[in-house]
């Protein structure tokens, strides 16, 4: 059967606007309602070209295919960074999907394909289902960010009460910090500003840190670090803060090579560990411990009928002002489960 979607596509003047295209729905996929969408940084990486955006959304399954048997029509559901994975290969059968050998990722594989609009037609199969009890608000704010951090604070062997570092609090740094605490991990928080002390303490770290003050001198060192700011860090300067044997998590993109005295490493036996947002079954794990345990992301809400108010969205990322993930809501469908 054949659809037509209303989607925001981003432009090369960098102007997001209402597109309208027409899809097939596969055996394998569904049609999915959208009635909550998170801006991600991985967005404005391709504001400037003519993807349609968006990677983090929240809907309503309306259809489905001959094939689907993994979500039914009326299923609320989650939809990621991960478009499609093939369920054969070493990393699909070993709980480690995001690393498929014929995966489909957003803004690489179709540009016709994302969650930022009014509908979309998805593979069943990278469908997430939302648990009872989690807004669906607080889910789409999730589903990059929050997928991110979460496997790495799950999937790499840290300890309650280990010290765990946040440099970097914006959406997905304040994410890692109510998650990690969540986890009981020792949270420390860095920033460059002292405007966000009180909001990192709130989120449950328990030690602050301006990463331009002295204030760090004494500061015991950390045994995991997660990279969650600017992805152009001095890791000369974040080297300095691990422990022997601790890791460092670098989470946001960048094109550029980064300089790294690897005598540092040596020294103190440190490692830099790269992660790619999570599996399906990690995602589910975590959409379900944030409904358990009342971890909400803290968000900035904009409508997604309005296209001056998705710009807006936009640009308040862009701009840093947006504390601390811009949703954008459906009008039709309030806020609500």
């Amino acid at each position: 059967m054949t659809h037509i979607l209303d989607v925001y596509r981003a432009s090369p003047s960098g102007q997001i606007y209402l597109d309208h295209i027409t899809r097939q729905l596969s055996p394998d996929e569904a049609l999915v309602e959208v009635t909550h969408a998170s801006i991600c940084g991985t967005d404005s990486i391709y504001l400037h070209s003519q993807q349609v955006l968006g990677h983090e959304g929240i809907g309503i399954v309306r259809a489905i295919g001959a094939d689907v048997r993994s979500v039914r029509i009326g299923d609320r559901v989650g939809m990621g960074y991960v478009q499609k994975t093939c369920g054969d290969c070493q990393s699909c059968t070993s709980g480690w999907d995001q690393y498929c050998q014929r995966k489909d990722l957003y803004g690489m594989s179709d540009p016709d394909r994302g969650c930022l609009g009014f509908k979309t037609i998805w593979n069943a199969n990278a469908l997430i289902p939302i648990p009872d009890g989690l807004h669906s608000g607080d889910a789409a704010a999730l589903m990059c960010g929050g997928a991110t951090v979460w496997t790495v604070l799950s999937r790499y062997g840290m300890q309650p009460r280990d010290r765990v570092g946040v440099l970097g609090i914006g959406g997905m740094g304040h994410l890692a910090i109510k998650m990690a605490a969540a986890l009981g991990y020792h949270v420390v928080a860095f920033s460059g500003s002292e405007s966000k002390k009180a909001d990192c303490l709130a989120f449950g770290a328990k030690e602050y840190y301006l990463t331009n003050g002295k204030s760090m001198e004494d500061m015991e060192p950390l045994k995991h670090l997660l990279l969650c700011g600017s992805s152009s860090e001095d890791y000369t300067f974040i080297l300095s803060l691990l422990a022997v044997h601790g890791t460092v998590y670098p989470l946001t993109v960048s094109l550029q090579p980064a300089a790294i005295r690897t005598i540092m490493l040596i020294n103190k036996g440190l490692r830099i560990q790269g992660s790619l947002v999570a599996s399906r079954g990690d995602l589910a794990k975590m959409l379900q411990f944030c409904a358990d345990k009342g971890v909400r992301p803290a968000t900035s809400n904009f409508s997604l009928t309005s296209t001056e108010e998705v710009n807006q969205a936009m640009e308040s990322l862009q701009r840093n002002t947006v504390r601390y993930k811009a949703l954008l809501v459906a009008d039709e469908h309030p806020l609500k489960l």
